[in-house]
């Protein structure tokens, strides 16, 4: 699988697993919902507050899996890369387009801002360095 065939599948597909890594080397998982940003990289929106934010900004390596709608048979991609975490005010068009993307139109967007801001919401940015699986077995 080439990197542009996952940039596709993510814009359509919503539902995965963000692998990042606890400060002792073991994997921390968490269920997210990424997008894509116009230049090509994953964004999930996160709380500034949450462990996967810390781990992420002591060790960007992460790991993540996104499946299509079917859990057994569904088609998925595996992504590995470098993540970043944008904070706001910089996040915010980051996070409105990832709303647009993953949920939809907001009806309020002023009141989407205002929500934002108050959960202290981050994006966590990956870089996509590398994709699968490369074959079915």
């Amino acid at each position: 699988m080439e990197i542009a065939e996952a940039q596709k599948f993510l814009a359509v597909n919503h539902r995965g697993v963000l692998v990042a890594r606890k400060q002792d080397g073991w994997p921390q998982m968490t269920l997210v919902s990424p997008a894509i940003d116009a230049e090509g990289r994953v964004i999930i929106t996160s709380r500034e507050t949450t462990y996967k934010v810390k781990n992420i900004r002591r060790d960007p390596r992460v790991s993540l899996l996104v499946m299509g709608e079917e859990f057994h048979g569904s088609k998925y991609v595996q992504i590995h890369g470098t993540a970043e975490i944008i904070p706001l005010p910089k996040a915010m068009d980051l996070l409105i387009h990832w709303h647009r993307q993953a949920k939809g139109e907001h009806p309020n967007w002023d009141e989407y801002r205002e929500k934002m801001k108050k959960e202290q919401r981050v994006i966590v940015r990956v870089k996509i360095e590398k994709v699968g699986p490369q074959r079915r077995g």
